[in-house]
Order: structure tokens, then sequence, then C-alpha cells
């Protein structure tokens, strides 16, 4: 497509909530393909995770921020600080409500935190997420109690994961972004590099396996990613535990856990780099991850903002 910059527009919209409200579902929905990881487990998403998408002559940059939560360690005050991080430079921001957990505590302290941002050029939206899930009068009702508390420009009822009022809102958001050429190839549908998106991948799949604190006290990283002359690709990753006792419960019996994970994990990796994956994991102790600088700037995150 040749970009008239006179009418092309380009911009970014940040999607925040409490843990998990759906963004991550609704970045992948919007972008028309997968670039967040998604799990029934809260916390999913750590960094910021960017999907680009084209909306006739706008081209949108989301950023699915981690869940806003009461942060009890340093990783999590980092997750906080990337979700706000995310909206305060965004052109529009989207605040993702659950239809069935309505204005809880949590909301209520997003909302007041808004409150702050209204008077800024960019523009705020709501969007209330699985109204599948209660009746149209408690939508209604929520609707006008959310909006009383902090008016927003736009307010959309959708259904994430079966897309309903998705575009609604991708068209709409589309206008709201500031008028200038696009900021990414029109074929790129994620600023993440493809080990990244890859390591997301297999934590996902562990994540959806494993139970308890294990998930949140565990991370991924890509260390190699060699072509083949055959067109196939060998990957290797290594699973960082932060407890000598997790490295079994990774393994899993007879290392049956850790070999069902690198399966799912290489189908899907293989789907999304458009060739044969080879895939190698790896699980090492590393007892101090959490405290641990380098592990923070793979994740996307700042060390700092976490003390």
């Amino acid at each position: 497509m040749t970009q008239n910059q006179t009418t092309t527009r380009a911009g970014f919209a940040a999607l925040i909530g409490e843990p998990n409200a759906g963004k991550s579902t609704l970045l992948n929905a919007l972008v028309g393909a997968k670039v967040s990881i998604v799990t029934h487990k809260v916390q999913t998403t750590r960094g910021l995770i960017r999907g680009v998408t084209i909306s006739g002559e706008s081209q949108i940059v989301f950023v699915d921020t981690p869940g806003l939560f009461a942060p009890k360690r340093r990783l999590d005050r980092a997750m906080g600080a990337a979700a706000w991080s995310g909206a305060v430079e965004a052109d529009a921001v989207v605040l993702l409500i659950e239809a069935q957990r309505g204005l809880s505590e949590g909301v209520l302290e997003i909302l007041a935190r808004l409150k702050e941002m209204a008077n800024s050029k960019r523009t705020l939206a709501l969007a209330i997420n699985k109204i599948d899930r209660v009746k149209r009068e408690e939508l209604l009702a929520l609707t006008a109690a959310v909006n009383e508390k902090l008016p927003f420009a736009r307010t959309f009822l959708i259904s994430a994961l079966k897309g309903d009022g998705v575009e609604d809102l991708k068209t709409w958001l589309a206008g709201e972004m500031p008028l200038g050429p696009w900021l990414y190839p029109e074929d790129q549908i994620a600023d993440a590099p493809l080990r990244h998106l890859a390591a997301e991948i297999t934590r996902e799949k562990l994540m959806l396996r494993l139970h308890e604190e294990l998930p949140y006290q565990m991370t991924v990283e890509t260390d190699r990613w060699e072509e083949k002359p055959d067109g196939s690709a060998r990957v290797e990753q290594t699973i960082y535990v932060a407890r000598e006792g997790h490295r079994p419960i990774v393994l899993g019996k007879g290392g049956q856990t850790l070999k069902q994970v690198g399966q799912a994990a290489r189908k899907e990796i293989g789907e999304l780099a458009g060739r044969t994956i080879h895939l190698f994991l790896h699980v090492k102790l590393k007892e101090n991850w959490l405290d641990d600088p380098e592990r923070y700037r793979a994740m996307g995150l700042d060390f700092k903002s976490g003390s």
C-alpha cells in the first residue's frame, strides 16, 4: 500500500486492566493472530507485548500490559510500572473490565489513577468484556457506574473470546490514531523478536500444565536459534526455576511433563515461524533470578522500577 501521509494514521493503543480481564485474548483478536500468550492463570503477561494491525488507512500498535494488581515483590512492582508506562506513552488507552467482576477494588484503583491522565491528549475508552456471562440490565448499570466515576470517550460491550464488538473497537481506535506514516511494515504483526515470542509460547505451555506458585517463579529464555540448510531451525531454550524442588516438577515423572510441554511448544513455534522447529529444552536452577537485572531485561522490564 502506498502511504499518503496526509491521510494515513499510526499510533499506540494500550490495553490495561486487572489480571484475567482478558487483555491478551483481546489483543490477539484485534491483531487477528496470536502475539500474546493466554492462560486461565492470572498475571500471565509480564512485559509489554506489542501487536500491530491495520484498519483502513490506520496502523494501530496495541500494547498488552501486565495486569494491574497489588504488588508483593520486585517482579510484581516492575510489572505494574511497565503497565502504567505503556498507558502513559499511548495515544489511546482502553480499560478492560470483566463484566462479572464489575467495579472491584482493583478497578476503582485503576480509575483513580486514570483520572490523573484524563486531561491529557490521549483518548480513554472503556471495554466491558465477557458480556455473555451477565444480563443486559447488569451491563447497562455497570456502564453507567463506571462512566460516573470517570467519563470515557466511548464504551464498548465485547466478548474478546467470541469476537463480539471487537471490530467496532478496532475501527473506532483507528480513527483516534494521529496522522502520520505507518511505524511498521504492512505485513508485520508484532514488534517482539521471534526468539522472544518462542520463549513466551513455551512459558504458556508450562503455565497451562503446572499449578500453584511455580509458574510465577519460572522464566524461559531462548538461548539459540540456528537456521538449518533444509529450512528448519534448531531452537534451544532454558527454563529457569527459583528452587531446587521446582526442577522435578517441571521435568515430571520420567521427564514426561517437559516432553509434553516441548511437543506443544514446538508445534506452535513452528506455526508462528512457518518452518519445522527442532526444540531442545533445558531446566536450570537460578535461585536469585527474581533479583537478577539480566532476567528482567530479557522480559522487557525495568529492574530498578521494582525496587
